[in-house]
């Protein structure tokens, strides 16, 4: 395999943990907001008001979606940048080898 299909390919892979970090963190947050609106909704109906399930939601949507973005933005930057670090440590020991094998 080639050093630049070598890094296409792990910056995929980084790529794609990225997008399933999203997802799992995405999901948490909604499913623990439902939760929570499950259990404000309850207590609101026993005090005899409706709680709409628009006003819990949204706000945990968008909080959601910032803090998967932030995780997943994260695990590309560090994916990325140990990417860099491998491609050059790797270009390194290519020229000492090089260096080698000729003198």
């Amino acid at each position: 395999m080639t050093p630049r299909r070598r890094v296409v390919t792990a910056v995929l892979l980084w790529a794609v943990f990225a997008f399933l970090v999203w997802n799992v963190v995405f999901d948490r947050i909604i499913v623990l907001a439902g939760r929570r609106y499950s259990y404000d909704a309850t207590l609101a109906f026993r005090a005899g008001y409706y709680l709409r399930i628009d006003d819990a939601m949204r706000p945990a949507i968008a909080h959601g979606v910032r803090v998967a973005s932030i995780a997943a933005g994260l695990i590309v930057l560090v994916g990325v940048g140990l990417i860099r670090l491998a491609a050059e440590a790797d270009e390194a020991r290519r020229r000492v080898d090089e260096k080698a094998s000729s003198g």
